[in-house]
């Protein structure tokens, strides 16, 4: 499983014919390493939750790409009423697909969207855990630190995708704390540095985790899992 960073909290997931989006916020993302038209062949796209730093691209992407969304209901209907293929899910939910298993996990969080200048309920945000020829990848979302993440220490999590950056969700502190509940054997550092509101530094973060091995990722950098 090849893992490349995006920025913010979009990832590109690759494994043979299986080619992810994880919350594609391309256009308009300071630290985007590519344009969104570069993005080709996707042939799934995963949504946390609506707010536009993580739903981003989703709609033109998927229309150009015929690309398969996973995401909660509510945002499945926004997007389905769009013309695209939908799957939705609920938190707890765990589904098999023709590239391996997904689960959706909680995030405390909010969710919504605009659509013709009418701001619009999101359903509830969510990670996910993603499991490919027996690897699993957690995505956890905009989140603050919340005690489900123990639940996660039996799924035996490879790689997780934690964000940093604070304000928004949880700080480094946390962060490192939710390492310990999740007890990954990878950690890569997300949503930081982004805007000013989310500065953090994640050398810092590096540091202090004692658990994982931690993996910053440069923008458009990747990773062999």
């Amino acid at each position: 499983m090849k893992i490349k960073y995006l920025g913010h909290s979009a990832f590109l997931i690759e494994k043979g014919d299986f080619k992810a989006l994880i919350d594609p916020f391309i256009s308009g993302n300071p630290n985007a390493p590519l344009e969104a038209k570069e993005l080709q062949d996707i042939t799934h796209i995963f949504v946390t939750h609506g707010h536009g730093d993580h739903l981003g691209d989703t709609v033109a992407i998927a229309k150009s790409a015929n690309a398969k969304v996973i995401c909660n209901f509510e945002i499945g209907n926004y997007l389905g009423n769009e013309g695209l293929d939908v799957h939705t899910m609920h938190v707890g939910g765990r589904t098999k697909f023709d590239f391996g298993m997904v689960k959706m996990t909680p995030a405390l969080h909010g969710s919504g969207y605009f659509k013709d200048g009418m701001f619009y309920d999101g359903g509830n945000p969510c990670g996910f855990v993603i499991e490919i020829d027996d690897k699993k990848l957690y995505h956890a979302g905009d989140t603050g630190l919340t005690m489900d993440m123990k639940l996660l220490e039996s799924e035996k999590i490879d790689v997780a995708l934690m964000p940093i950056g604070g304000n928004f969700t949880m700080d480094i502190d946390d962060a490192v704390r939710a390492v310990e509940f999740v007890k990954p054997d990878v950690v890569i550092p997300m949503h930081y540095n982004t805007f000013e509101v989310i500065k953090a530094d994640p050398k810092e973060f590096k540091n202090k985790v004692k658990d994982a091995d931690v993996k910053v990722l440069g923008y458009g950098e990747s990773m062999e899992l």
